[in-house]
């Protein structure tokens, strides 16, 4: 404890050096690849595309700030609404990040885009927290006040081959393989009903594996953005489905369990062996601290399909465990790990958002975007609660 906050402290005055805000350029034949929650979900449906249109939202402005310093070709965005009608992600695209947003930034084109229905908001028509009624926001297959709140969508300089790529909104908890179901300690009993279990979707909101066509070859985007492991009881039901939900990603990275990954358009089978990808995403998973279930990030992170682990870092995600000691004096794992300050909810800093590459990706640099206090691009990462997460990646030569 004394250490992680020493460190901390001496970061908030220049004695932690090794980090730099805005990142370099990615040298030539590399790719960057970055994940981002940028939180930008309102609260009915159809605001957050009123906002975009206007073409003054201050978020945005602020999200493609972050965007325009780090320069990543492939983004994976959490926390934009899903909405096919109006498109957030082409108006945030077209509207916001190709514009400068300060002094000296260039615009940024992401011609090529995809987002896909999620379960958050979709009304299962079930009680599912068991509070007998079936029509609250926690009834949905994955919580949610309106059908596409907390969406995905994946931004890209590249092609990406809507025809090869594949989404997993529909997959059953039930049928997982030694699926985790929640029981209540109280009777020993399913916390969910048997007509409930059956019909339970695991994604909370979708996951997705998107086809990218890179320079340097065909590269898989694996998206998702499994359910926090609170906000439940003593049956533990969102800290076991957020478990379950990053296994979904390990064993799919790890090419088992073919005939359970059934996609939404009916084929079977997971990712093909050799075939390079990044994990991405808000796992709200993090290895050392928090709440939830760590062997299953642990897992992830450390499993045979991957290369090492990149560990991210920043000096502001240091400096920010130090200003809030009295919630991070606990943590175990490294402060400049982490990803997300969550002190306004009386929430400890987290590593919880990830940029994993596989083993045919070679990995030549990593960074959180998390500015210390008063450098450039500060105000810019605070319009989330979580920071944009990149590495730069190369093709490893056979």
């Amino acid at each position: 404890m004394f250490s992680r906050v020493l460190v901390a402290i001496l970061a908030i005055f220049g004695g932690q050096a090794g980090f730099a805000a805005d990142p370099a350029a990615p040298k030539e034949g590399t790719m960057r690849i970055a994940s981002y929650n940028i939180a930008m979900y309102r609260g009915r449906a159809g605001q957050l595309a009123a906002e975009l249109r206007s073409g003054n939202s201050q978020q945005a402005k602020r999200i493609a700030e972050v965007l325009q310093r780090v320069r990543p070709d492939v983004v994976l965005l959490c926390e934009i609404d899903y909405d096919s009608e109006n498109d957030p992600a082409r108006m945030f695209a077209e509207m916001y990040a190709a514009k400068p947003q300060a002094a000296g930034l260039e615009g940024l084109s992401y011609p090529y885009r995809f987002a896909a229905p999620v379960n958050t908001g979709e009304p299962s028509g079930l009680d599912l927290d068991n509070d007998g009624r079936t029509d609250g926001p926690a009834d949905a297959w994955g919580y949610g006040r309106y059908p596409g709140q907390y969406g995905m969508a994946v931004l890209s300089r590249w092609p990406i081959d809507e025809g090869a790529t594949r989404t997993f909104q529909k997959l059953l908890w039930s049928k997982l393989p030694d699926a985790r179901q929640p029981i209540d300690p109280a009777t020993g009993e399913p916390y969910y009903s048997a007509e409930v279990w059956e019909q339970l979707r695991l994604p909370s909101k979708t996951f997705m594996d998107v086809a990218v066509s890179a320079p340097q070859g065909p590269l898989r985007l694996l998206c998702s953005h499994p359910t926090p492991p609170v906000f439940d009881g003593p049956e533990d039901r969102n800290g076991l489905r957020n478990a379950d939900e990053v296994r979904l990603v390990t064993e799919y990275a790890a090419g088992r369990m073919g005939d359970y990954f059934v996609d939404d358009k009916g084929v079977a089978g997971a990712i093909p062996a050799g075939q390079p990808f990044v994990v991405l995403g808000d796992l709200n998973a993090d290895p050392n601290d928090g709440d939830g279930i760590r062997e299953a990030i642990r897992d992830l992170i450390a499993g045979p399909q991957m290369a090492p682990d990149p560990q991210p870092r920043s000096g502001g995600a240091v400096a920010s465990s130090a200003s809030h000691a009295d919630l991070n004096q606990n943590q175990t794992g490294d402060a400049a790990n982490d990803t997300g300050d969550f002190s306004a909810d009386g929430h400890n800093n987290l590593r919880i958002d990830y940029a994993l590459p596989s083993k045919e990706l070679r990995v030549v640099g990593s960074g959180v975007y998390w500015p210390k206090p008063g450098e450039a691009g500060a105000g810019a990462a605070g319009a989330s609660d979580h920071r944009l997460v990149w590495v730069d990646v190369e093709s490893v030569e056979r």
